[in-house]
């Protein structure tokens, strides 16, 4: 294939997924019409319709999707495997950017990456606090983090963190006027303040476990949010109940702000992982950004 040809077909890949000549020549670094001049080219080559363009947008036809899903995987993989090239001779540098969460940003990601970032200032890391369960693939990331068992299938992963124990917890002054819960069910009729998932808008249902029996309630209160911190908050102030990770409220329940219920039926759940996908050339940077994260169990 000539150059210019595979020039283009990386172009092709870049315009269809931004759907947007101006934010895809920004990328590329060349000028709007020089690239709508390569993608008349192409198809003028191919002999077919990839791209359907109006003034305001751009949408792929089917045979632009196809070429897309089937193309796309290898383009990446060819830029991947250049850039693991160049890494051999160089210092590690370049972007690395991973779909993860407030929580595990804080409690797992940060305190590690921290000494790497000041050791190796050529590498940059974006970290996406995102509680969607994103297709990371899809949404062009690197990387994502998530408990064990919600890691999905085709994805290479390694442990970055410890089991997470979660726990109900309150303040003292809701316990004042609200009896503690004696089994999980008994969370039905307490203000339960409630976690929300943006993919598709469900509601986090809370998870127990005792002596083997799970227990799934869909609990109900005043309030609803879209990250873990704010949960905390909420039953610090006598909102409610909240369930969240223990160590998350530790402090609290120390200083006795926070009361912990249910005890016996929280146990610990797997911790984080980073995954990433199987057949996906690896940087320099990025080999190193997962090496810093891994988890070592003590004996």
């Amino acid at each position: 294939m000539a150059r210019e040809n595979l020039n283009d077909l990386t172009a092709f890949i870049v315009v269809a997924r931004e759907k947007s000549f101006t934010k895809a020549a920004a990328q590329l670094g060349v000028s709007q019409s020089a690239l709508s001049h390569s993608m008349r080219t192409l198809e003028s080559r191919l002999g077919m319709k990839l791209l359907n363009r109006t003034t305001r947008s751009i949408a792929l036809t089917d045979i632009g999707q196809t070429m897309l899903d089937d193309l796309g995987p290898y383009i990446d993989g060819i830029q991947g495997r250049l850039q693991s090239l160049k890494d051999i001779n160089s210092k590690a540098a370049g972007t690395v950017r991973i779909s993860t969460s407030d929580y595990a940003i804080g409690s797992v990601i940060w305190p590690k990456l921290e000494p790497l970032l000041k050791e190796y200032p050529g590498i940059t890391v974006e970290l996406i606090d995102d509680y969607a369960l994103t297709d990371i693939v899809s949404g062009r990331f690197d990387a994502g983090t998530r408990l064990g068992e919600q890691i999905s299938n085709g994805m290479i992963s390694v442990r970055i963190g410890p089991d997470v124990r979660f726990a109900v917890v309150g303040s003292p002054d809701y316990f004042s006027r609200h009896p503690y819960p004696q089994n999980p069910n008994d969370l039905i009729d307490h203000n339960c303040i409630n976690l929300r998932f943006p993919t598709h808008g469900n509601l986090y249902v809370w998870e127990f476990e005792k002596e083997g029996k799970s227990l799934n309630v869909k609990v109900s209160g005043q309030l609803v949010f879209s990250r873990i911190y704010q949960n905390l908050q909420a039953a610090t102030e006598g909102y409610g109940l909240a369930h969240i990770p223990r160590d998350l409220a530790e402090k609290q329940i120390a200083s006795g702000e926070l009361i912990s219920v249910l005890e016996d039926w929280c146990p610990y759940w797997d911790g984080y992982y980073i995954y990433y996908p199987e057949n996906r050339n690896l940087s320099k940077a990025f080999q190193l950004v997962v090496d810093a994260l891994r988890h070592y169990k003590h004996p």
